[in-house]
C-alpha cells in the first residue's frame, strides 16, 4: 500500500523491523542529501578538480573529522541502498528458501563492502605511500 506521497505507507506494527526500516529510509535519505550536497560543494566548487589529488586527500584525511564524515557518507549510502534491496527482496521473492538466500547474500555483501570501505578510510596512512615511493617500490 502506498502512502499519500506515493511511497510505502508507515507500518502498523510499531515495534517491528519494518517500522525501523521505514524510519531509517527517511532519516538516512535526508542525511545523505545533506552530506552529498556538502561533498559536492567542498570537492567540486570550493576546491576545483584541478586541486584534488593524492596530496589533497591525504591532507583531508589527516583530520579525524573528514574520516568520520566520509565513513558516514559511505555507511549511510550503503545501508540506505541495502535497505531498499531488502524491501525489494520482500516484495518480489515469494519462496522462503530463495528469500533467505537473497537476504543472506545481501548481508554478506553489505558486510564485506562496509569492512573494505571502513578499512580504507580508517587505515589510510599517507606516510606509507611516501615511504614506499622513497624505497622505489
Amino acid at each position: 500500500m502506498l502512502s499519500r506521497g506515493g511511497g510505502r505507507s508507515k507500518p502498523a506494527d510499531t515495534n517491528s523491523v519494518e517500522m525501523f526500516s521505514w524510519y531509517f529510509f527517511r532519516v538516512s535519505g535526508l542525511l545523505l542529501v545533506i552530506l552529498a550536497i556538502l561533498h559536492v560543494v567542498i570537492m567540486h566548487i570550493v576546491n576545483t578538480v584541478d586541486k584534488i589529488d593524492y596530496a589533497f586527500v591525504a591532507d583531508r584525511w589527516g583530520s579525524p573529522f573528514w574520516r568520520v564524515y566520509d565513513f558516514l557518507l559511505l555507511a549511510l549510502a550503503l545501508l540506505h541502498g541495502v535497505n531498499g534491496a531488502r524491501v525489494s527482496i520482500e516484495d518480489y521473492i515469494r519462496k522462503p528458501g530463495w528469500r533467505i538466500a537473497a537476504h543472506t547474500t545481501l548481508a554478506v555483501i553489505t558486510l564485506v563492502f562496509l569492512i573494505i570501505g571502513g578499512l580504507a578510510i580508517v587505515t589510510f596512512t599517507p606516510q606509507a605511500l611516501e615511504a614506499a615511493q622513497a624505497a622505489g617500490r
